[in-house]
């Protein structure tokens, strides 16, 4: 098949407005293609659209397909009963999946992948940043708004093109780029894989995706990425990063001060320099080195990198700061996987030094709670109260649905000592938090789902609250 012609071609996205479809639409804006689509709601992201230049109509019907389009781009909740779908299929048009059609843009520039379990976002936002302050304006779509960028996605002019790159459903196989960087490899997402072997081997795939001449950039302290690098043996170059001396790029002297980490970054055991980070948690240490070892690896001078690092404001959704009111803090925050909430939890306690730290955490699938159960149950600790609502329902089946409810899930963090409490609605939620957080409280709304919409609500009750 011929590589799609981006500026002036014409493509069209049938449920433009999710996060995914909608950054891809405005990346191809920037590159003067014209852009069509539908989708069932006119939300921000389809009026973002909209003042961007895209013809995006709300209802899918086959008379919104442009008889001149080159190519359909269809989200994961588009079925083959869709009449706009099926018009595609009848007049021939190329119909790509999201991550398909991704990969297919990473092939006209040096593709720069970042995946894991945990930190794509928030790994892949930084390393556009940093990179548009060395000097390289790259190309970019990535899961989540860049606070100082305003955006998921953009168009630059340099050949580089920054990807998140997601495991669910092997989409990441779709992407070959020039570099791949693996942050760590976790139980998770088990609706589509078998177990962590199986995961793990996805994952080797990936890594064995990127082009003969290209790069792996692996964690070397992550004992399920250390399986990839063996696996990779002879076959691909790869250079690592972590807290092990061991690793290509490792960190030392690593300390906490007053919510901020600094530490001193060395290559093959020659130090680069000393850097601070401002996002909270020792986990973004870890990140910032792998951002450090892939623009090195394009050619960014290290000390300016070392520079550059600690002007990083974060991404949406991650551990972000929503407010101050009455001294009680709120934020806002994605995790959804136990490794990460107890990652965000610590962070939280570190930076802000809370009386009380309040959660209020929505589980995301049915599938993944009940798979991870356990797991969850033991990712509290660092919270004082957590704060259940009803389970986010994404992909699941109704067996999954009877099989793990949000009140299992409350008496499980209580049998491992967390003192939990089921309250099904958000606005239940908003009203117990109004009545029980006082000055010098923290209250974090976590989560995947709709969450978010707690940390909202809660911030206009306190500035309406005398």
């Amino acid at each position: 098949m011929n590589r799609l012609k981006i500026a002036g071609g014409r493509f069209h996205f049938i449920g433009a407005g999710g996060v995914g479809m909608s950054g891809l639409a405005r990346f191809l804006l920037g590159k003067k293609a014209i852009v069509t689509g539908s989708d069932q709601t006119a939300g921000a992201a389809v009026s973002r659209l909209r003042e961007m230049g895209a013809d995006i109509r709300v209802g899918h019907n086959a008379d919104n397909l442009h008889p001149a389009t080159d190519a359909v781009v269809i989200s994961a909740a588009i079925r083959e009963n869709n009449p706009e779908l099926q018009a595609a299929r009848q007049r021939g048009c190329r119909v790509y999946k999201y991550a398909q059609f991704l990969g297919e843009l990473v092939k006209h520039f040096e593709g720069i992948a970042v995946a894991g379990t945990h930190g794509k976002s928030t790994t892949s936002g930084w390393l556009v940043y940093c990179l548009k302050q060395a000097g390289i304006d790259a190309n970019f779509v990535v899961g989540a708004d860049i606070l100082q960028l305003g955006g998921s996605s953009g168009s630059g002019d340099s050949e580089f093109f920054v990807v998140e790159a997601c495991e669910y459903d092997r989409s990441f196989h779709n992407l070959k780029p020039r570099i791949a960087c693996i942050l760590n490899i976790e139980r998770d997402h088990l609706d589509c894989y078998k177990d962590e072997d199986d995961i793990v081997e996805s994952f080797q795939q990936f890594a064995l995706g990127t082009r003969p001449d290209g790069l792996v950039v692996a964690d070397g302290d992550d004992p399920n990425v250390a399986r990839v690098i063996a696996y990779l043996a002879g076959q691909r170059r790869c250079v690592t990063f972590g807290f092990d001396p061991q690793c290509t790029y490792c960190a030392r002297n690593v300390h906490e001060d007053a919510g901020f980490y600094r530490f001193d970054v060395f290559q093959e055991g020659r130090k680069l320099g000393s850097t601070r980070v401002s996002l909270p948690g020792r986990h973004n240490v870890h990140n910032a080195l792998a951002v450090v070892a892939i623009a090195v690896s394009i050619g960014v001078e290290p000390e300016r990198m070392l520079e550059v690092l600690d002007g990083f404001q974060g991404m949406d959704r991650r551990l972000m700061l929503k407010g101050r009111f009455h001294g009680i803090t709120v934020l806002d925050d994605y995790a959804h996987h136990p490794t990460k909430i107890k990652a965000s939890l610590k962070a939280i306690r570190e930076r802000y030094q809370p009386q009380r730290l309040w959660c209020v955490f929505q589980a995301h699938q049915y599938s993944r709670t009940l798979s991870l159960l356990d797991e969850f149950a033991a990712s509290f600790t660092e919270a004082d109260k957590v704060l259940v609502p009803e389970i986010f329902f994404a992909r699941d089946t109704e067996a999954g649905r009877n099989a793990v409810n949000a009140r299992i899930l409350t008496e499980r963090i209580r049998g491992r000592g967390t003192d939990a409490e089921y309250i099904a609605s958000f606005d239940a939620v908003c009203d117990h938090l109004l009545r029980n957080v006082h000055a010098g409280d923290v209250v974090v709304a976590m989560g995947a789902g709709d969450v978010w919409k707690v940390a909202d609500e809660y911030i206009q009750r306190l500035r309406n609250h005398c």
